[in-house]
């Protein structure tokens, strides 16, 4: 696992069964990271990490081999799909980091607000 990535990987450890976020979001809350390095690392995320849960702005699943495992995975977890096929974000997006992940990494909470409120939705 590049040590760059370890920092992604523990944002997505935050994203619980049922919720999703975005490369964007994930890349929000991360010093220097964008959409695109999220992307690359869940290419090669390790076990327990779960890559699922991270999809295109859209609400749709990112354009890879793994697409069709990824909604499976997502409507095992009881995400809801609108008719376009996209996730509903109404109903399945990450409410953001825990007290304890915030606390670990240095931030103030107010800082993780005011990203997560330009998040939308």
């Amino acid at each position: 696992m590049p040590t760059d990535y370890a920092p992604i990987y523990a944002l997505i450890r935050e994203v619980p069964k049922g919720e999703v976020a975005s490369y964007g979001m994930i890349a929000s809350l991360i010093a220097g990271a964008g959409p695109r390095q999220v992307a690359r690392a869940m290419r090669s995320a390790p076990k327990g990490v779960p890559w699922q849960r991270i999809i295109t702005s859209s609400g749709a699943m990112a354009d890879h081999a793994g697409a069709e495992e990824q909604r499976r995975r997502l409507k095992k977890e009881g995400v809801v799909f609108k008719k376009n096929g996209a996730v509903d974000w109404s109903q399945n997006r990450w409410r953001g980091p825990s007290q304890k992940w915030v606390d670990n990494n240095g931030r103030e909470i107010e800082e993780i607000m005011e990203i997560i409120a330009g998040w939308g939705g």
